[in-house]
């Protein structure tokens, strides 16, 4: 492996760290390396704290040798004022001579402006090594940055015979089509995503809270389809513990804290209206838990990047269809009994 990428690899390795911590901001890690050694390195834990530069340069014992290193960043250092100062300012300050970055930063704020400014300070700069893997990395980022709107997961689980839940439920809970190794993994994942959405039917019938807590981690924003308002301060959508968007045709006469009511047209596009509002609420990723309608809304629309889909150990011979779609794998897993299949819209 050549020298420059395995040290973008490491800082890869360590912007993972932040994955579901650093919204609204990138995942970011840095390593600085001197003589073949590296010296220092960091990533970046969560918004409004040092970035994974800063962290990198904090952690090197012998602060003499910066003069003589080199400092990897997995994405162009920042160039604004935000929550803290400019990276670049500190690594021209410092007097870093190379900087070594995996790709640049698609924020409007920033957009090679990074890269200009420590080229005209006599900087010595590298751009472009893993590029690729760098863009994967903050798909999430980049998607809310070039596309104007959220990164889309879509997530279901269906039964042998092809259905998501039985016709009709003695009880307001969920019917569990998969094990509880699989649903371990959906907490994870809703650990690492901004927000997660699901239409009022799914309330309805299972009264979910949305919630990681089979899990570690942040719960996601809440949002919820309520045309006509029909969820109750009953329902766990509507407890106040998380910060709750409901998209309505109108908002109720008294609004609860922490739930904020949007009121979009339904009987235009309702899935274009709900990501361009999210991207106003700079929510960079959601999950979409369904249920079938809203799920099919996204698909028919091609609006989506990755769909996680299970498929349970069980069969109930009727009950409500599984979305339909052209289910292009990227990757199948085995979790206990269950099938995982991974697809992306390459489209």
């Amino acid at each position: 492996m050549k020298t420059h990428e395995k040290y973008i690899k490491r800082c890869i390795e360590l912007a993972k760290n932040g994955l579901g911590t650093t919204y609204p901001n990138p995942m970011v890690g840095s390593v600085i390396v001197y003589d073949g050694k590296i010296i220092g390195e960091g990533w970046h834990k969560k918004a409004g704290e040092p970035h994974a530069e800063v962290n990198a340069i904090n952690a090197v014992k012998d602060k003499s040798l910066l003069k003589k290193a080199t400092i990897y960043v997995s994405l162009e250092p920042c160039s604004h004022f935000g929550k803290t100062p400019p990276c670049c300012d500190l690594i021209i300050k410092i007097g870093i001579p190379n900087v070594v970055i995996g790709t640049a930063d698609p924020n409007e704020k920033v957009a090679g402006n990074g890269i200009k400014k420590l080229i005209e300070a006599g900087i010595n700069v590298t751009i472009g090594i893993l590029e690729a893997e760098c863009n994967e990395l903050n798909k999430r980022f980049f998607t809310f940055h070039e596309k104007k709107r959220p990164y889309i997961i879509l997530k279901w689980a269906e039964t042998k015979d092809g259905f998501i839940a039985p016709l009709q439920k003695l009880e307001k809970k969920p019917v569990w089509i998969t094990n509880q190794y699989s649903r371990q993994l959906v907490h994870k994942w809703r650990s690492e995503e901004q927000a997660i959405l699901v239409g009022t039917q799914t309330v309805m019938d299972d009264n979910p809270k949305l919630d990681v807590r089979d899990w570690t981690g942040n719960n996601p924003i809440r949002v919820v389809l309520d045309q006509n308002n029909r969820i109750s301060n009953e329902h766990h959508l509507f407890d106040s513990n998380v910060k709750t968007i409901v998209f309505s045709k109108l908002k109720p006469a008294v609004e609860k804290e922490n739930i904020i009511f949007e009121v979009i047209d339904f009987e235009q596009n309702i899935a274009l209206q709900i990501t361009e509002r999210l991207y106003n609420h700079q929510i960079q990723s959601v999950i979409i838990e369904g249920g079938r309608k809203t799920l099919q809304t996204f698909i028919d629309l091609n609006l989506w990047d990755e769909a996680r889909i299970f498929i349970g150990d069980i069969q109930i011979s009727e009950g409500i269809k599984a979305p339909t779609m052209v289910k292009r794998p990227f990757e199948r897993l085995t979790i206990g009994g269950d099938e995982l299949i991974l697809s992306r819209n390459d489209d």
